[in-house]
């Protein structure tokens, strides 16, 4: 475990070197891994773990994530069941459904949560806002988090290719004693890159603020704004999407994370670094109070009250799948969509 110091403020990190992966074995060898859930998260940690050698299980209601689970591999009746009854066998159960879908299932898991368990969770919304959900874990079990920060389909590149993604941990509950290890072990064995601590109410009020701000409710909303501009001014759309997009996102966002912003200033023309260092303040003072609302919605209840009634509605895929073709049908990303095709990773494919 390294403690770092970040504006007076010390942490206590996890990395492989300190928690390696021979001990994450050995703290799990006698554990069972349901993942409960293969949508989002669930296909990524699920064989993630799989091929570091622990014995998971999968629990899916069947459908078209049944199907995906078959062809990952995950047989019917040996490592693939119905949610219950892999709830049932596992020791440690990895609650990774929708947190709508979490609302709904709880009751019929909940029986299954006996003495001795491990209740995972990748997100700290169930447990946060328990009076919404009535996820409410019985005193003897433990209650756990890994939150990799990143998508499902993250966690599963990062890991084949050696990265891995970095993850928050938190203990909720620990009756056995152990519930630090577990969650410590599960989170070397899904491969993130290190581990850094929070507990389950931040980390669900930084990751909706997230989602909803820099992430993807901001950037998207961002983006647009700036592709009108420079259409309504008379560029065309490649260069409109060029100069919004794909240089953000096959260029300067990579310098950012390779060494920092100023290491991706110091890469750019000195006029760009004038013009971004004159307006970023202009920027970040006209959004501040946006997030201040943004964070106090959160906080609040509000964002998961909104979230739990549209996302539970019958119609809801339906309307979903209206609001993604509206974003896929704009003209900037339709233009996306054909001058991706011209990079030459793709080019060279054909």
């Amino acid at each position: 475990m390294a403690d770092i110091t970040i504006g007076g403020v010390t942490e206590k990190i996890v990395t492989a070197e300190e928690f390696t992966m021979e001990k994450a074995r050995e703290v799990l060898k006698d554990e069972t891994i349901a993942v409960l859930g293969y949508g989002v998260q669930g296909p990524g940690q699920a064989l993630n773990l799989l091929d570091n050698g622990f014995k998971v299980i999968v629990g899916q209601r069947k459908s078209k994530a049944w199907d995906k689970a078959v062809e990952d591999g995950f047989v019917p009746g040996e490592t693939l069941f119905p949610i219950e009854e892999a709830a049932k066998r596992g020791t440690i159960v990895m609650f990774l459904l929708s947190d709508a879908g979490q609302k709904a299932v709880w009751p019929t898991i909940e029986p299954y949560m006996t003495e001795g368990k491990a209740l995972y969770f990748s997100h700290g919304f169930p447990i946060t806002y328990r009076e919404q959900t009535g996820v409410v874990p019985p005193e003897n079990i433990d209650v756990i988090l890994v939150a990799p920060k990143g998508s499902g389909l993250t966690v599963r590149r990062n890991f084949l290719d050696g990265s891995g993604i970095n993850s928050s941990i938190a203990v909720f509950q620990d009756y056995t004693g152990r519930a630090y290890d577990r969650t410590c072990a599960i989170g070397i064995a899904i491969g993130s890159g290190y581990l850094f601590p929070t507990t389950f109410e931040n980390e669900v009020y930084s990751d909706l603020t997230g989602e909803r701000g820099v992430l993807m409710g901001c950037l998207a909303g961002v983006m647009e704004a700036q592709y009108a501009c420079l259409r309504k001014n008379g560029h065309d759309p490649s260069e409109a999407f060029n100069e919004t997009v794909e240089e953000l996102t096959q260029s300067l966002i990579r310098l950012v994370g390779e060494n920092g912003m100023d290491w991706m200033y110091a890469n750019c023309s000195t006029t760009a670094q004038r013009g971004a260092l004159d307006w970023k303040g202009r920027f970040r003072e006209a959004v501040a109070p946006l997030f201040d609302e943004l964070y106090k919605s959160v906080k609040s209840g509000k964002e998961t009250e909104i979230v739990l009634r549209v996302n539970s509605a019958p119609d809801y895929r339906e309307r979903l799948e209206e609001e993604l073709s509206a974003m896929r049908n704009m003209e900037m990303w339709q233009a996306g969509a054909v001058l991706r095709e011209l990079r030459p990773e793709r080019r060279s494919k054909k």
